[in-house]
């Protein structure tokens, strides 16, 4: 990422000589432009920098902070980039002041598959570009401030069985990993991936590993296990860079 400090006036002059003289010769526009103190020192989205779609409409909420000495007066519409042109701009964002330097600037994009094409080369590493200006009309323009995963979502399934099952009896647990084809709107089989079957005790609050799985190619899982005591069963599916991850529910077993 590159920094430049340039007069306010000299930007417009850039990106007009950019477009007179031929493309042999053309000048480039630089990455970020900053003038003065002003810079971005944090962009995050969907409070973990991973958002994932299925097939219904949601609200993505980006937020950056920024300071300048002077105080942040506003923040420019943010653009978002990603994969095989994907592209979305979000509302006018609100700052909220942090203390006297930094302001916090949030806004929302709205995803729609049913509606925006979502094409599957989409699902990737996203960019955020930013733009704030302080209260002393110093400014940051910045190209790729923040990254977040933009992500098929996933769905999974558990069953364990038989149930009931006496202690010590062998459980045999199975299950399916499907994620959306945002251009066909419908879920299909992710095959080949690999996924952990969890265990929680009745008695417990969370989940530990038991053993991963991997799926085949259908997307299908099976295993097996001992039966040790009441509780619950199920799949997990960590995610990837294009994938969301997804927790299957659990499924009780009654141990005798």
């Amino acid at each position: 990422m590159r920094t430049r400090v340039i007069g306010t006036a000299a930007i417009g002059a850039l990106a007009l000589s950019a477009l007179a003289v031929p493309a042999a010769h053309a000048v480039s526009v630089p990455n970020d432009v900053v003038v003065g103190d002003t810079k971005v020192t944090k962009v995050v989205v969907d409070g973990d920098n991973k958002v994932a779609f299925g097939t219904s409409a949601k609200s993505v909420k980006i937020s950056v902070t920024a300071k300048d000495d002077s105080g942040i007066a506003s923040a420019e519409t943010f653009s978002l980039s990603g994969p095989d042109y994907g592209f979305y701009t979000s509302g006018k964002p609100t700052c909220t002041k942090v203390n006297s330097t930094t302001s916090t600037c949030t806004a929302s994009v709205k995803v729609d598959p049913k509606v925006d094409y979502l094409t599957n080369a989409e699902a990737g590493t996203w960019y955020v570009d930013v733009m704030v200006t302080a209260n002393d009309d110093d400014f940051a323009w910045v190209d790729k401030a923040g990254s977040f995963k933009f992500q098929r979502a996933a769905k999974l399934t558990t069953d364990a069985a038989p149930e009931p099952v006496k202690k010590g009896k062998t459980l045999t647990v199975t299950g399916s990993l499907t994620r959306v084809n945002w251009e066909s709107l419908k879920y299909g089989a992710y095959g080949s991936q690999s996924v952990k079957l969890q265990y929680r005790k009745k008695s417990a609050d969370s989940y530990t590993t038991v053993k991963t799985v991997k799926a085949d190619s259908k997307g299908k899982l099976k295993t097996t296990v001992k039966a040790s005591a009441d509780g619950y069963y199920r799949f997990a599916f960590a995610g990837n860079s294009t994938t969301g991850a997804v927790n299957a529910a659990g499924d009780f077993v009654d141990v005798k």
